[in-house]
């Protein structure tokens, strides 16, 4: 880590002690910036004019470090709104700032906005006006003070959503009143991968070669295992500042590959906090000059591949006989695996082999305890019949305000990529699981092949 991030400090969160509204982010990444690309045009003068040379550069930083940091609310009303969409790739974030008069609680309250959908890969260059509806707010933590992240989805002129506005299906279902009633929670554990810049290399691996073999590194301590904490800790850090409701992170198998765990969010809010989550870790990544990837499989072999397991509960599995209710949500998931396994990331079929804590991409299996299956059930879910007990809670679950000894039961899926869309994932699991209804014949035949009783 030392060696890639020349000094880590200079680019960290740091929080302002008088004021949470203040900018968390000091910009000192730009010193480092600016003397690099000075010290190659000095080369070959003299030492002198080199120490006038990087004193004046480090005038112009100080300056730029100053504006970048400035807090403009003693001076005006006006906000900076960073609105944020999703590209034509469906993974690719996109976003731009506008001026807003005034500070704002609700994206009611914002106007809407338009791109150019020809340079996005969503629309045609002879119509290439797509336009950005705000659906959800964050605090911004790059700018501080009154300024916004603001979530959208994406529409023609005449209204419509676009195809790769996936964000539309999902709050239709989640609007469905059978859905509403089920109050579904989500954890979502997005797994990602630090590489170093121009060789697409994982951070903290030798270049064009290997480190030793995995098991040192998951939730590890050291310069020789651990390589992307300070990433970890200012996305972490500035996830809370901007309201995103994150609730763990871990070093993981792989070395230079991570993960954050966002959740419990009811319904449509969890796409939301996910998606805010991985704007900000790019722009944590793009200032510390690391190549962030959410390829489910960035290095083939005996390495672990990258997922987003979805950890699901709905009301029903919360109360008593929860466990009932899991058995038939696992039966549905079962009978739709080929509709899951399509939605749920691209190049997946890369990861899940059954090897590396995965089960087999064409085979729909469940069990309990066991990270080689399609979907896991906790051994305290089985064993009481519906809640869990505290000591085995997943760090997504607790703290929630329904949250006891005996109501939380839950389902995870580890089927989902880490490059998935969360929108399609949490939407997908509550039609299946709540909405989808199998023939009589179908579940039966299902049940006996999963051993499942129901």
């Amino acid at each position: 880590m030392a060696q890639i991030l020349a000094s880590s400090t200079q680019w960290q969160m740091r929080m302002t002690k008088n004021s949470v509204n203040a900018n968390p982010f000091k910009t000192k990444m730009w010193d480092t910036m600016f003397l690099k690309q000075k010290t190659k045009g000095t080369v070959k003068v003299s030492t002198r004019f080199r120490v006038c040379a990087q004193q004046s550069v480090s005038s112009t930083v100080n300056r730029l470090d100053d504006l970048l940091n400035m807090d403009i609310r003693p001076y005006t009303d006006k906000i900076i709104a960073e609105y944020i969409w999703i590209g034509g790739t469906g993974i690719d974030i996109r976003s731009k700032s506008r001026t807003i008069p005034r500070p704002v609680e609700d994206p009611s309250q914002l106007p809407k906005w338009n791109y150019d959908g020809s340079s996005t890969g969503q629309a045609p260059g002879e119509d290439s006006e797509v336009i950005l509806y705000p659906q959800a707010i964050f605090k911004d933590p790059f700018r501080g003070g009154n300024n916004i992240l603001v979530i959208c989805d994406m529409y023609t002129p005449g209204g419509e959503p676009i195809p790769t506005n996936k964000r539309h299906r999902a709050a239709k279902i989640f609007s469905n009143q059978k859905v509403i009633d089920e109050v579904p929670w989500f954890g979502i554990e997005q797994e990602y991968t630090l590489l170093q810049p121009n060789v697409k290399w994982p951070l903290g691996w030798p270049v064009g070669a290997y480190p030793g073999p995995q098991g040192p590194y998951y939730c590890a301590a050291g310069a020789d295992k651990s390589f992307g904490r300070d990433i970890s800790d200012a996305h972490y850090k500035a996830c809370i500042y901007a309201g995103i409701n994150i609730s763990g992170t871990n070093g993981e198998v792989m070395p230079g590959q991570w993960e954050y765990q966002v959740g419990p969010s009811v319904g449509i809010e969890a796409g939301d906090h996910i998606w805010c989550s991985r704007y900000i870790l790019e722009r944590i990544t793009e200032q510390a000059g690391v190549v962030l990837t959410l390829d489910p499989k960035p290095i083939e072999g005996d390495w672990n591949g990258a997922g987003c397991h979805t950890n699901y509960s709905t009301k029903s599995m919360r109360e008593d006989g929860g466990f009932e209710v899991i058995k038939k949500a696992i039966l549905n998931l079962s009978l739709r695996h080929k509709d899951h396994i399509s939605a749920y990331g691209e190049g997946n079929e890369r990861r899940l082999t059954g090897k590396h804590e995965t089960a087999s991409i064409n085979t729909f299996s469940w069990g309990v305890a066991n990270r080689g299956c399609s979907v896991r059930v906790g051994r305290e879910t089985e064993k009481q019949g519906k809640g869990i007990t505290t000591y085995s809670t997943p760090s997504f679950l607790k703290g929630s305000p329904y949250h006891t000894r005996e109501n939380v039961g839950y389902l995870e899926d580890r089927r989902p990529a880490s490059n998935m869309d969360p929108y399609v994932v949490t939407s997908l699991l509550a039609e299946t699981t709540l909405l989808w209804e199998p023939t009589l014949e179908a579940e039966a035949l299902a049940a006996q092949k999963l051993a499942l009783k129901v």
